[in-house]
């Protein structure tokens, strides 16, 4: 497995895997601080794109820090710049999904100019302050208003954005986050649930880390390309959210896959690899 020292020494690895054409597609996982291993190929995007999935410091393959600071996202920074030098890239395309969007973000706020296209998936909102309100979420779970589990799901998911959440209800309310809540949606959230660096998430938003107005700054004259993918039922970042945030580029196309959740690649994974394919393309 390939690996690569981060400027403080910690090693880092990554996957490296597709066997399709252009240039590769550094990809920067969510949780936060998830091993990558749950982006899997994408939906098939790896047979049309070369896949580059980082496990952050402290996941998967890649080493524990010396200085639990260092999980923080914006020092994270630096270790998605190292991973591009190593590769020895001018500039990259570049992936987050959900947490690891913030991590993209703040990747372009800091090196606009090493990014050719931007792929923002569900994205996490920290880094550009965007807030969601209740009913937006409340909206997304109602699409589902038809399936077996709703009653439950959907009054801890009004606990949950009231406020009065606990740990069961924010177990409660997984089915929201995938398109289909079969067996396999199941096994996918149980793994989920052992794949997380516990200690690191916790740092990941900590204080100083998002410098919202730096951020939005930077995005209002980032004009190169960038595709922001939300879930038409996904209630983390609900289509209007998805539609605010791809508003803070000036060259920014949405893309909602019916009935997908916050893993689109799962749930349509034909027209996910395909609609991230057309627009890395151009």
């Amino acid at each position: 497995m390939p690996t690569f020292p981060a400027p403080d020494g910690t090693v880092l690895a990554y996957h490296e895997f597709g066997s399709g054409s252009g240039e590769p597609l550094i990809c920067l996982p969510g949780g936060p601080l998830q091993d990558s291993v749950y982006l899997g190929d994408l939906g098939g995007l790896a047979a049309r794109r070369r896949l580059i999935r980082l496990d952050l410091r402290g996941t998967g393959a890649s080493a524990v820090p010396d200085d639990p600071a260092a999980y923080r996202c914006d020092r994270l920074v630096d270790d998605v710049e190292a991973l591009r030098a190593h590769l020895g890239l001018d500039t990259v395309d570049l992936l987050g999904h959900s947490a690891g969007a913030n991590l993209a973000a703040l990747y372009v706020t800091r090196y606009p100019g090493r990014v050719g296209r931007l792929v923002l998936v569900t994205p996490g909102t920290a880094a550009v302050g965007l807030d969601t309100a209740p009913e937006e979420r409340l909206a997304a779970a109602r699409l589902r208003r038809d399936e077996p589990w709703f009653g439950p799901a959907y009054a801890a998911l009004e606990d949950v954005t009231a406020g009065r959440g606990t740990a069961e209800s924010f177990g409660a309310v997984a089915p929201f986050f995938h398109g289909t809540w079969d067996e396999a949606a199941r096994e996918r959230h149980a793994a989920g649930e052992g794949q997380r660096n516990r200690e690191g998430a916790g740092v990941f938003a900590s204080e100083g880390a998002f410098d919202t107005a730096a951020t939005r700054a930077v995005f209002a004259e980032f004009a190169r390309p960038v595709l922001v993918v939300a879930g038409e039922g996904d209630v983390n970042t609900p289509v209007p959210t998805a539609a605010a945030y791809a508003e803070l580029f000036p060259k920014a196309t949405l893309a909602v896959l019916d009935g997908a959740g916050h893993f689109p690649w799962h749930d349509d994974a034909e027209r996910f690899a395909k609609t991230v394919d057309s627009f890395l393309n151009g």
